[in-house]
Parts: C-alpha cells; sequence; structure tokens
C-alpha cells in the first residue's frame, strides 16, 4: 500500500503525464489502485493465515485495528472511484461534487496506512528482539527506526506533491480532452468564435487569447513564488 498506493496519488502530478490523454491517466490511477487493493487483500489473509497457524490472537492491537480500518475504507474508495469516475453514468455535477471528498479521503488514507506501517514495524520489534532487547538498541532496531523516519518522509514528500496546486494537472490540457472531433475546446469562446470571423479578426483573437495566456502564465508564475 505504501508503495504502490503513493504512485497512484501522484500519478496526475507528474508534469510528463500532462500531455497524456486524460482517461488513459484515470486507467492509471484505477488500475495501481487495484493492484494495491489485490496486495493488501493477500496480505491480511497471510497475516491471519500466520496467526492461526501460531495461535496468535487475531486483531487485538492497534495497529491490527487501524490496518483493518484503513483496508475497509480504501475498499470503498476503490468501488467509489470506479463507480462515479471511471464509468461514465455518473453526472458531471455528482462527480464535481464528490472530487474533493474522494482526493481528502485518498490523502487520509495514505497518511492512515503510513501510521499502520509504523505501528507494525514497532510491534514487530517489540516481540522479536528478545536477546538483546529492543530498549538496548541493538543493530536491528537502529536499521528499522531509521526505516520508520524515511517512511514519514517519504509520505510527506507524496502529500505535498500530492495537496500543492501548482502540481495539479494544468487546465489547458483537460480542456484539450473535452474537444469533440473537429471541434474547439470547452471554454474557448475566443478560439471558436476565430473559426467564423475574417482573416483580420481571427488574428486579432490570437493576439488576444496569447497575451491572456501570457498574463495567466505570469500569475501561475506568482502564485508558485508564493506558495513556496
Amino acid at each position: 500500500l505504501v508503495s504502490v498506493l503513493s504512485s497512484a496519488l501522484i500519478v496526475y502530478r507528474l508534469p510528463w503525464t500532462w500531455k497524456c490523454s486524460k482517461l488513459l491517466m484515470k486507467f492509471i490511477h484505477a488500475g495501481l489502485n487495484t493492484i494495491a487493493m489485490i496486495l493488501a487483500i493477500v496480505s491480511m489473509v497471510a497475516v491471519f493465515e500466520y496467526h492461526n497457524a501460531r495461535n496468535i490472537p487475531n486483531m487485538y492491537s492497534l495497529h491490527s485495528w487501524i490496518g483493518l480500518t484503513a483496508v475497509i475504507f480504501y475498499a470503498l474508495q476503490l468501488f467509489l472511484g470506479f463507480a462515479v469516475f471511471l464509468l461514465p453514468f455518473a453526472p458531471v455535477p455528482l462527480r464535481a461534487a464528490l472530487m474533493p471528498i474522494h482526493v481528502y479521503s485518498g490523502l487520509t488514507i495514505f497518511a492512515t496506512v503510513i501510521a499502520t506501517a509504523l505501528m507494525g514495524i514497532t510491534e514487530k520489534l517489540i516481540f522479536s528482539l528478545k536477546t538483546p532487547p529492543y530498549s538496548a538498541s541493538p543493530p536491528e532496531a537502529t536499521f528499522v527506526n531509521c526505516l520508520g523516519l524515511l517512511l514519514v518522509i517519504f509520505g510527506a514528500l507524496v502529500l505535498w506533491m500530492a495537496s500543492r496546486p501548482h502540481w495539479k494537472r494544468p487546465a489547458e490540457e483537460n480542456a484539450k480532452i473535452l474537444r469533440p472531433i473537429g471541434g474547439t475546446p470547452e471554454g474557448t469562446e475566443a478560439e471558436s468564435t476565430m473559426t467564423d470571423g475574417s482573416n483580420g479578426d481571427k488574428s486579432d483573437l490570437r493576439n488576444d487569447s496569447e497575451a491572456a495566456r501570457k498574463q495567466n502564465l505570469k500569475l501561475d508564475e506568482a502564485c508558485q513564488r508564493s506558495t513556496m
């Protein structure tokens, strides 16, 4: 979940993917989440079988409670994501209303997964290290503690990338996906007007559109500097 789910979270935030089709990126996002869900289910089955084979009680620690909760909510997140955002049946207003919830719940689940992993490796050390004990800071304890710190740093970087406005997929690239065959992108009224005017009008509108784009780029750069 830590590695594959993080890839699914930032797949829209990678600049070299902004030229790809939005539909293709949706399939990649859904595919990565599906792989993570399958691996999570396999892992949980393995844990229960291991506990039962060694007569270890199940579901008694905070690690197991939070881990199972994360998997359950992740399954719901995956189901709603398929039903609302991938399949073409949900109306656009519903998608727009659920998108902030979908993003927030995905980030929350990822943070919960990081916390579950940290509790799990600590629990494993406490149970496994007997001579010398965990409190004596043997090399195994130092190694796993460093691994925990790296998990925290990794999780913070992923959450930072997924929450920064200037890492979002540009709206202009999204508009290209809405362009019908032989038509113009939605929301580009000036460009659609150019197809009906004279050559002089086309040139003026192109200049206005180019000036607007440059102004937007300047505003984006100023926004990026203010958020750094």
